[in-house]
């Protein structure tokens, strides 16, 4: 819970200490310490989803346990993340928080020249809190593996766990041509999901792939339709 509690110490209190039960739930830390933690671990349980192998103690990680590691000025060459995929340990990730700053293309070759087996890495992720420029943008063709960039603002909260949200699920090569097949039709006429949207980011799907959706729950009836990124 980040403010600065005054919401709390002002209702009825006069000034007086408050009950432990309450002053448990305050947090005195500073904001960005408190972004990165949440940016964090939506990029872990992200990775988790994607079919990476993430140490479980991650996730119980609390934001005081967070603050004691990291502090209050972060060093953000620790926040580092390097996960391999379950199924396929050949393919790793690593993500990499950039910091305040707008990221030029002197930070793109710097990060370039600081990871280390770059021919194991198979993806980059970048969480950046500020603009990139666009010559920065040129600049990840250094880079011979899929990037991805997102904002600390996108990964506050992590947009599955909405109630509302359905559950998506890529079909392989062998399910798709079923699926086209049954239907006797050719992917361009599924709905789309573009790659740029919030769920296709955050799942990391690749143009082409067809994602089946399915909507059920306790708010609305269940039902399942497919779709195509593009």
């Amino acid at each position: 819970m980040e403010g600065n509690g005054n919401g709390l110490e002002g209702d009825g209190s006069n000034g007086q200490a408050l009950p432990n039960c309450l002053s448990g739930l305050v947090d005195d830390g500073s904001t960005e310490c408190h972004r990165y933690y949440l940016s964090r671990r939506t990029v872990l349980e992200m990775l988790r989803d994607r079919g990476y192998a993430v140490p479980i103690s991650e996730f119980n990680l609390s934001l005081q346990e967070f603050r004691a590691i990291h502090g209050q000025s972060l060093d953000f060459d620790r926040l580092r993340i390097s996960v391999s995929h379950k199924t396929d340990p050949s393919k790793r990730v690593l993500v990499v928080f950039y910091g305040p700053g707008t990221v030029k293309v002197s930070g793109i070759r710097l990060i370039a020249g600081l990871i280390t087996n770059k021919e194991s890495l198979t993806g980059l992720i970048l969480i950046l809190q500020n603009h990139i420029t666009n010559q920065a943008l040129k600049a990840l063709d250094l880079f011979s593996f899929k990037v991805e960039i997102f904002q600390i603002t996108d990964l506050l909260v992590n947009i599955t766990k909405h109630v509302l949200k359905p559950k998506h699920q890529v079909l392989t090569e062998e399910e798709k041509q079923r699926l086209l097949q049954k239907y006797s039709i050719e992917e361009k006429q599924l709905p789309r999901l573009l790659k740029k949207d919030a769920i296709a980011r955050y799942y990391g799907f690749e143009r082409g792939k067809v994602v089946k959706v399915t909507y059920g729950g306790e708010i609305i009836e269940s039902h399942v339709t497919y779709r195509c990124v593009w």
